[in-house]
């Protein structure tokens, strides 16, 4: 391959098979901890097999399915890299507020309509046809390629990830491009996130006693107040986003006549560089401290942390992103490298040392909503972006 190949034309000329897969994997439903993985992975997995494409499944610690792995070695040694897009869905939620069934699978006024079109089987198809093209002439390339096509990722156990990492067979990669969607912004950083349970204490009683008591509600309403109190780093030049608190769950009680005698609170703080996991819990373990002085409990305060991700951010300069923009200035295609508040399988990654980017694709509407769907007219651009991205990083391309 040299400079004067055409990647956007080339996509152009496989852009129908690209959306044929992607409708028979959207016709397919794989709403995560809901539907059964195996139609949409046979699927994929007939596609893979018909183009003698090396390839083998992934199994979770229950030993079910979560994931199809592709890996095209080179002829020459070098890094590996991965191209992964998850299979699985969210759910539909009201089918009756679809205008059309989520399972639609088709093509209307140039849009992939259906759960999973945006999120994420249209670049899971789009991956395959790379594949397909990197495998045509792999002995020319140094290092290697691995796709991977994951599910019980919307379940956030992110099992297919897990598995990937865990699998001895595997090949590290490098670093790890997710296709998420999205024209605009390639995400090449993220928040990190540390979550806990919090529970409180209070004597149970009945709520007519003349007794009076401190209830597990109003000891858990005193320490919202005492959260929303505190003071987290902000942003600055190194990470553009704060921290952030959100308490987003409190559940106790059961009736009307009897005070709890505890309340769960689920606590979510969203980590920067200047907040990492151990200093997230110290600040909610003083906070607790606080309370419990304030209004003595008959049980300590308990502070179960659920997961705690690091953030991350890739330099403009390291790969894959440099990759990336490098392939986007060369194809004219405007795209800015973003950090984002929301947390991803790239915290996973960036936990196990992977460097990561995420989310650019097709521009797309109804992301985990009503009536998905994902544009088609920017696809080949989509695809060349990718394509060319990837022949980079396999040492195929001259220097840009």
């Amino acid at each position: 391959m040299n400079d004067e190949f055409d990647f956007v034309e080339t996509a152009r000329k496989c852009a129908g098979s690209v959306v044929r897969l992607a409708q028979d994997l959207v016709r397919l439903p794989s709403r995560g901890g809901i539907d059964d993985y195996g139609p949409v992975l046979d699927r994929v997995e007939s596609w893979l097999r018909e183009r003698d494409l090396p390839h083998r499944r992934l199994h979770g610690a229950d030993a079910g399915p979560v994931g199809l792995l592709v890996e095209i070695e080179g002829g020459r040694p070098g890094p590996w890299w991965t191209l992964d897009a998850c299979l699985d869905t969210a759910p539909f939620g009201d089918e009756d507020a679809w205008s059309f069934p989520p399972t639609a699978g088709d093509v209307v006024d140039g849009w992939l309509r259906g759960r999973g079109a945006a999120d994420s089987k249209l670049a899971a198809s789009v991956f395959c046809h790379i594949a397909e093209d990197v495998h045509q002439d792999a002995a020319r390339l140094a290092g290697g390629l691995s796709v991977l096509l994951d599910v019980d990722e919307h379940t956030g156990q992110f099992g297919g990830a897990r598995a990937f990492l865990e699998d001895v067979r595997a090949r590290r990669p490098s670093g790890v491009m997710i296709g998420y969607p999205g024209f605009d912004d390639v995400v090449v950083g993220g928040r990190g996130l540390w979550r806990a349970v919090v529970t409180v204490h209070a004597p149970s009683g009945h709520s007519g006693s003349s007794k009076s008591v401190v209830s597990a509600v109003s000891r858990a309403a005193r320490l919202v107040q005492l959260l929303d109190t505190m003071e987290l780093p902000g942003a600055d030049e190194g990470f553009p986003l704060p921290a952030k608190l959100s308490v987003t769950s409190i559940n106790g009680g059961s009736g009307w006549s009897v005070t709890p005698d505890r309340v769960d609170l689920n606590i979510d703080i969203r980590l920067t560089p200047a907040l990492d996991g151990p200093a997230a819990a110290g600040l909610v373990q003083d906070v607790v401290a606080r309370l419990d002085a304030e209004l003595p409990p008959p049980r300590p305060t308990e502070v179960a942390e659920v997961a705690c991700w690091p953030p991350f951010r890739l330099a403009p300069e390291q790969e894959p992103a440099a990759a990336m923009l490098r392939a986007a200035d060369i194809l004219e295609i405007r795209l800015t490298a973003k950090t984002a508040g929301p947390s991803n399988i790239g915290n996973l990654l960036a936990g196990h040392g992977v460097a990561t980017i995420a989310g650019f694709g097709t521009p797309y509407v109804g992301l985990h909503g009503t009536d998905e769907r994902a544009q088609l007219a920017q696809l080949p651009l989509v695809h060349a972006l990718y394509h060319r991205t990837i022949r980079d990083l396999l040492s195929d391309l001259p220097p840009a």
